[in-house]
């Protein structure tokens, strides 16, 4: 794959290798610059030793909740995420045997997929398109029907982190949420 999302390349080599850490990285991003949430999944195997679905799954809430907190944090609100993270953990492992891949190797189609990933927590339905949008335009995973999915997350440009691959991209999809702000809230 070759992310480079996070500015830190021992950060961006973990969302490489572990599909479970993309997706929880995924579900971090809201409400927190999206470099630091894709930074999560580092954080996590620095303090908890690993970012194993199974090994978070059965973690006791409190000190995983402690571990999250820990200065910087995983998230802006880390105690709810961290709570969110043991819950997709879980739904790895009981419905995917642990192999976060299977969500999006398995997918009838890019609608089934749509359907997976709203299913997840911390996952909506502009959520679940973009991350649609980054497996087919970063890892190379295009379910028939795709871009009918993602909607303008599938076109050309700057729009999410999807498009994301370098330090020169993250700032023009910055500057395209700074306007769509903008116009939001001129209207």
């Amino acid at each position: 794959m070759g992310f480079n999302i996070t500015g830190d390349p021992a950060a961006d080599q973990i969302l490489d290798e572990s599909p479970f850490a993309l997706l929880a990285a995924m579900m971090l991003d809201q409400q927190y610059p999206m470099e630091h949430a894709f930074r999560g999944p580092a954080k996590v195997v620095d303090r908890f030793g690993s970012f194993d679905p199974a090994a978070i799954a059965a973690a006791d809430p409190e000190e995983f909740a402690a571990m999250a907190a820990v200065t910087p944090a995983i998230h802006r609100f880390p105690g709810s995420m961290a709570v969110r993270l043991q819950e997709l953990a879980r739904i790895v492992m009981d419905e995917y045997d642990g192999d976060a891949s299977r969500i999006w190797t398995e997918a009838a189609d890019a609608r089934d997929l749509l359907k997976r990933m709203v299913s997840l927590p911390g996952f909506g339905k502009q959520k679940a398109q973009i991350f649609v949008a980054l497996l087919a335009k970063q890892v190379g995973v295009r379910p028939a029907g795709w871009e009918a999915v993602v909607g303008g997350y599938a076109e050309p440009g700057y729009r999410s982190v999807a498009d994301v691959v370098d330090a020169a991209s993250l700032q023009k999809v910055r500057d395209y949420k700074k306007q769509k702000k903008a116009e939001a809230r001129a209207t």
